[in-house]
């Protein structure tokens, strides 16, 4: 099992914070943004890491973390060119990848719970993470029936559940041929909510729900929100 890391995009909703940077180095408590996804790969046991990230900045990820040596782990990095989407800047690990399973995260997103055991019992197909929100228009938002997934719509203006896709997927080396086939969205972007959709479609979707604090740090009111739930989970690790 690979890990990667999606680190690309303007960050415009945060502008100006993101004029001289990008929005994944910005602090989230008292870490970088990207130092939360790397550790969800790293304490699920997976030590082959790619971060994909625009031309702009991908040198600032480099002289951050470095080669992951003194992590324990193997850094790589990919170049996305544009603003192609989620799924197209997931393809340009194929090379790297191999036919080797993947655990795929998004660079702005934080998360409570441990995963290594759904990383670890993983077969094929693929695996989303599903989290019980307030506002569920504002993602991905998955239709369940029983243990399966019967759908994913993207960012509905009346959600069917309050069950949010978060920016965490599993998928088998069969993704990069979904992403091939794929077609570029209305915003002309290859949507990974329609790759996730490929494979519902192929009965070869599972689903994990968390319990713990998650946000995306995307926007000011998440990036503050993501802060404070890191600093209540800190203080209360310190007083158990």
């Amino acid at each position: 099992m690979k890990g990667v890391i999606l680190a690309g995009g303007t960050g415009s909703r945060l502008f100006p914070l993101t004029k001289v940077t990008n929005k994944h180095l910005l602090p989230v408590y008292d870490k970088p943004m990207i130092c939360y996804p790397l550790n969800t790969l790293i304490n699920a046991g997976i030590d082959d890491i790619m971060i994909v990230s625009g031309r702009g900045h991908v040198g600032h990820f480099l002289e951050l973390l470095g080669s992951g040596s003194e992590l324990g782990v193997r850094l790589s990095y990919e170049i996305q060119e544009g603003a192609g989407g989620i799924a197209q800047a997931l393809g340009l690990a194929r090379p790297w990848a191999g036919d080797d399973a993947l655990t795929v995260i998004l660079g702005d997103n934080i998360f409570e719970d441990p995963v290594k055991d759904a990383v670890r019992s993983f077969k094929s197909g693929a695996r989303v993470f599903l989290k019980e929100v307030p506002d569920a228009q504002r993602f991905g938002v998955a239709e369940v029936a029983g243990d399966r997934i019967v759908g994913i719509e993207e960012k509905p203006k009346n959600p069917k559940t309050n069950l949010a896709v978060t920016g965490l997927y599993i998928y088998d080396s069969d993704v990069f041929r979904i992403i091939r086939d794929l077609k570029p969205s209305g915003r002309g972007e290859l949507e990974i909510t329609d790759v996730n959709n490929a494979y519902i479609r192929k009965d070869a979707m599972t689903f994990s729900l968390l319990s713990g604090f998650w946000s995306d740090a995307g926007t000011f009111d998440s990036l503050l929100r993501a802060s404070m739930q890191v600093k209540e989970y800190r203080e209360k690790q310190k007083s158990s």
